[in-house]
């Protein structure tokens, strides 16, 4: 069989109507009465009908993204799917990773994402921060770029490097007027083009520290589980088994960059040869195969992609 790792998205490939596939899968519902419970609302209903309005606001995004992950994973091992040899996710996915450890119950990871959307919708008030995608431009030039902004604008506006996606994609962020002149900035240092991102906060920024404070003080009043599968985190590009050490990482990435070009290869040294994206979209398998063409990336996420993904692996 071949070595391999789930890897979990995170914000952006929500849709309405995202779990419909599974249909009425009894993994995929119990899933969805869990996260409900633990919510206090029908997280279900909001999945199938939307409106998609409601599934872009962060603090509904947060959860949901989770969910539907975890429920992936779950049909995955209720099918007899076999167990990776590690797992990781994109920012907020790194929370349905700990899931599928072990680390978080879903009950726990519920609640705690929702706060943490919510923490950072109030760091940055809707309109004053801003996120845009750097098209070809290495990441190293994206952060001198950015730092000589944040420079020039005298440190009142701040913009950083925060998601190294792949090696021709980094994603900036900070406040708007700062992302807007590194914008500009980025095209005349050789990108090809600046995106601004549909966001509603500049995440993984140092905007973020006051977010992360509040997480920080959750996180401390959970009880987590011993890893039974390697978790590689977004900050550290690194394994942590001490719950101490999962706090702090998981601290830290509010506010600091997800360095996702670095975990996937990390992955690869530890001799994985297929990532496969367990939840919406399909966005981590394009990423996996831009950053390393020799591994493969493949994406789980209704019961015909989790049939070819089980002969892959065969």
């Amino acid at each position: 069989m071949s070595k391999f790792a789930f890897v979990f998205p995170g914000q952006g490939s929500q849709s309405v109507g995202m779990l419909d596939a599974w249909g009425d899968h009894p993994v995929v519902a119990q899933t969805l009465q869990e996260a409900s419970d633990a919510l206090g609302e029908d997280i279900g209903a909001l999945i199938k009908n939307g409106p998609k309005e409601d599934l872009a606001l962060t603090t509904n995004t947060q959860p949901v993204m989770l969910v539907a992950g975890v429920a992936a994973w779950r049909v995955w091992q209720a099918e007899g799917g076999a167990t990776p040899a590690a797992v990781a996710g994109h920012s907020l996915g790194e929370y349905s990773a700990l899931v599928a450890s072990g680390v978080l119950t879903l009950a726990q990871a519920a609640p705690l994402v929702r706060l943490r959307a919510a923490a950072m919708q109030e760091a940055v008030p809707v309109g004053t921060g801003a996120m845009a995608a750097v098209l070809g431009l290495p990441a190293d030039k994206v952060r001198e770029v950015c730092a000589a902004v944040t420079a020039q604008l005298g440190g009142a506006e701040v913009v950083e490097a925060v998601n190294f996606n792949d090696p021709g994609q980094t994603v900036i962020a900070g406040s708007k007027a700062a992302v807007e002149a590194a914008s500009a900035a980025v095209k005349e240092a050789g990108a090809k083009r600046a995106l601004p991102l549909p966001v509603s906060a500049p995440f993984h920024s140092s905007l973020m520290k006051p977010a992360a404070e509040k997480l920080k003080l959750a996180l401390e009043a959970l009880e987590l589980g011993v890893p039974q599968i390697p978790v590689v985190n977004n900050i550290d590009v690194a394994v942590q088994t001490e719950a101490a050490a999962i706090r702090d990482a998981l601290y830290r990435q509010a506010f600091g960059p997800v360095r996702w070009v670095e975990c996937v290869q990390a992955m690869k040294a530890r001799g994985m040869t297929h990532l496969v994206e367990c939840g919406p979209g399909k966005v981590l398998a394009g990423m996996t195969k831009r950053i390393d063409a020799d591994l493969v990336g493949v994406a789980l996420f209704d019961p015909a992609t989790l049939a070819e993904v089980k002969e892959l692996l065969a």
